[in-house]
């Protein structure tokens, strides 16, 4: 389970870019997440887009709303379960991350305004279905390669 949410001021992104951005972002973090890129584990990944007024944002300590245009600020929040995210793999995913915004923002590199938040949701605080999820149920699936496997199983102690 990953769960992307991308906040930007109300307009900033067009619904094809929306579009885009729901494939590019997820799997941004699903190679690195699983080792390779698998469509089946798409499943398992959800992109939220937020938007808000100009006036409900503020950089510098200055609203959107009284910079003008030009502010571009932008805030991705990434959640994953807990597993191998080593500082390489964040590293990664985050690189990624700003890759896939830039190129599908039509910039030649992302915003300093941009940032991005990895966060890891602890083993056993995850939850759906009516219960409680962990990785570790979904090693067999055949969606991670076996060096991921064994990486999230010493990441985990398990």
């Amino acid at each position: 389970m990953t769960i992307i949410t991308v906040s930007t001021p109300t307009g900033r992104l067009s619904q094809e870019q929306r579009r885009k951005l729901a494939e590019t972002l997820t799997d941004a973090v699903l190679v690195p997440e699983v080792g390779q890129f698998a469509p089946p584990a798409r499943v398992g990944f959800q992109v939220h887009f937020v938007e808000r007024e100009p006036d409900m944002m503020a950089i510098g300590g200055r609203l959107l709303a009284d910079i003008g245009p030009d502010a571009d600020v932008m805030v991705i929040d990434v959640a994953v379960m807990d597993g191998d995210w080593r500082q390489e793999v964040r590293t990664a995913v985050i690189e990624r991350i700003l890759a896939a915004m830039a190129d599908t923002c039509g910039l030649p590199q992302p915003s300093p305004t941009w940032w991005v938040n990895f966060r890891v949701i602890d083993e056993g605080s995850w939850g759906s279905s009516g219960g409680v999820l962990s990785v570790l149920s979904l090693l067999d699936s055949g969606v991670f390669t076996e060096e991921k496997v064994k990486a999230i199983r010493v990441a985990l102690g398990a």
